[in-house]
Formats: structure tokens, sequence, C-alpha cells
């Protein structure tokens, strides 16, 4: 099996290790619209000229970019991968889509269901009873405690903290939103909304 990683940004560059380290995997190539130079001992082929065999995993941290990449070479009837890292830690029964990339030391515990395309950057955890949406990004040390819902296309900043909420009423972070570096959720946040500070308010513009 061959992996193709989706860009070649920095958290393309980052995730190819983690590429290299799955299971049977013969080669990892970077993926853009045209072919170039090798990137740090890796190919980059154009997206037209890749192996029939080739699995595809999309390292883009901006959702709706995610997205569109998804829907094009899903219409191609490209399949994707999702990449673990041997030190991702898994507590007990959970569910996580296809396209996933969880980096070191993620940890998800028990009875967890996590949609598409989700990436849970280094250190970062989901606690029991989540449940998360599709092209949803969890940035290093993000930590989502138990009993929150997370929809789709949400941004969680590094350091961020979501407080956890309950069985009759899980704390809801909406469709789009943005979570602030440092932030501390206590309340749901709407969809569209960017919150900041501790505890978290929107962002003045």
């Amino acid at each position: 099996m061959r992996i193709g990683l989706c860009g070649t940004g920095g958290f393309a560059r980052e995730v190819a290790p983690l590429a290299l380290a799955q299971n049977g995997v013969e080669g990892v190539a970077f993926v853009a619209l045209q072919s170039g130079p090798e990137i740090n001992d890796l190919p980059v082929l154009a997206q037209s000229d890749l192996p029939d065999d080739m699995r595809l995993s999309v390292p883009v941290a901006d959702a709706a970019i995610r997205r569109r990449i998804d829907a094009e070479l899903r219409a191609a009837g490209r399949e994707f991968i999702s990449l673990i890292a041997p030190t991702c830690i898994f507590r007990g029964p959970s569910q996580v889509g296809e396209g996933a990339i969880l980096c070191d030391h993620v940890v998800i515990t028990a009875n967890v269901v996590i949609g598409r395309h989700f990436h849970a950057n280094l250190f970062s955890y989901v606690a029991h009873d989540c449940v998360i949406g599709d092209f949803v990004t969890l940035a290093p040390r993000a930590s989502v405690n138990g009993n929150v819902v997370i929809e789709d296309d949400v941004y969680v900043g590094t350091g961020a903290v979501l407080k956890q909420g309950t069985p009759e009423r899980p704390l809801r972070i909406g469709r789009g939103a943005v979570i602030g570096m440092g932030a501390v959720v206590t309340k749901d946040v709407p969809a569209g909304a960017v919150v900041v500070g501790n505890p978290a308010r929107p962002l003045e513009r």
C-alpha cells in the first residue's frame, strides 16, 4: 500500500513520518496540482498521476479546503486512509470515521463517535461520550472533556479547554465555530462564532 498526502504545507510535512510508520506501507508521497521536486526526501506527485493503489490523507488544517479536496477526490473514486500514531491511546470503545489523523500522544476515551477527516494534533484528547462531526480540527493540547458535541468544520485552538457537559445537556459547539488558543469554553458556542479568553466570549470585531 502507498499513501498520498494531499498538500505540501507544514502539517503535511509533519504527518509524513506518521504515514511512513503505518503498517504495510510501501511508500509515501506528497500530492499537489503539479509534480515537483522532492520534499524531505519524498516525491511530489501530480494529482492527475496518482497510482491506482494509492490511498489518500488530507493533512490540511482549513476545514473548507479539506472538504473541497475530499469532494474532488471522492468523485474521482479515490479512497482515504486514517493515520494513527503508535503513541495514540484509545481508552474504551469508540468510532472514528475515515481519513482521520491522530498525532502523537492523542488520547480518545470511551464511547466517543467521530466523523470523517478528523484531525487531532499533538497531546490533544477527547473524553467519554463526545460526538464530533466531520472535518473537525483539534490543535495541539486541545482538551475536549466528556459529553461535548462538536458539529462539522469546527476548529479548536492550541491549549483550549472545553468544559464537560452532561448526558442530559451536553456542551455544544456549533458548526464552523472557532475556539481561540487557550480559550476556556464553559457555555455553548453558536454556529460560526469565534470565541476567545477565559471564560470564552465572542471575539469583538
